[in-house]
């Protein structure tokens, strides 16, 4: 309880960057004795979502902006490396099904402006195709490249006041007929110009917003 909720807080950016954590309060705040909320921490900051200081005080970990063109460049390799893996794999009506319900649980997160809900679909959506392209060393690898791009993506859907258009769910759409159909090339073309997409929305963000502007769309 005290995990999912902290994590939720954290992910929403209810919980800001750099916000002090104290066990004493949590507990509090939880109803909980302080056991389960130090177990809870340390599971956030295995997931790069706490960190704790060198006078051992605890806080939701910043976002480290320089960093960014480096986790783009990381984040859309993979959108093009799993996405031209699945359309060249052999079709596994299982996972396909998977990706389908995946897309499905997005598009109804869309709709219904659930900025939470949207993140964690799209992040099963892709790792459903890094899974069927068959390659496990690619999903472990975009798995965690979108587990710690969570909160970078929260900021890009407050870019839309959490009303994502739906040309993004049809986005989505169009990549599911690549990877049936087996075109590799109109697969990676899709996610090449998905991935560059939320790049270009995100300088926009941190050059507006946080007043850094950052080269991020040499990729």
């Amino acid at each position: 309880m005290v995990y999912d909720g902290l994590r939720r807080e954290i992910l929403a950016m209810t919980l800001r960057p750099g916000s002090p954590l104290d066990e004493v309060r949590l507990a509090d705040r939880f109803g909980t004795s302080r056991t389960p909320v130090r177990e809870a921490l340390l599971r956030l900051a295995s997931e790069g979502l706490v960190t704790t200081l060198p006078n051992r005080s605890t806080i939701v970990a910043t976002i480290d902006f320089a960093s960014l063109p480096t986790y783009f460049e990381a984040l859309t390799l993979m959108y093009r490396v799993t996405t031209r893996a699945a359309a060249a794999s052999r079709k596994d009506l299982e996972i396909m099904g998977t990706i389908r319900l995946r897309q499905a649980e997005f598009e109804s997160a869309v709709r219904a402006r659930d900025a939470y809900a949207m993140i964690e679909a799209n992040r099963e959506f892709h790792v459903a195709i890094a899974e069927l392209g068959g390659n496990p060393y690619y999903v472990a690898f975009f798995g965690r490249l979108l587990d710690e791009g969570r909160r970078i993506l929260r900021l890009y859907y407050s870019t839309f006041d959490d009303r994502l258009p739906l040309h993004y769910v049809e986005e989505h759409e169009h990549m599911i007929t690549a990877i049936e159909s087996g075109d590799v090339e109109a697969a990676d073309r899709l996610a090449i110009a998905h991935a560059l997409q939320i790049v270009r929305q995100i300088q926009e963000y941190v050059s507006r917003d946080i007043g850094q502007a950052l080269a991020i769309d040499k990729l």
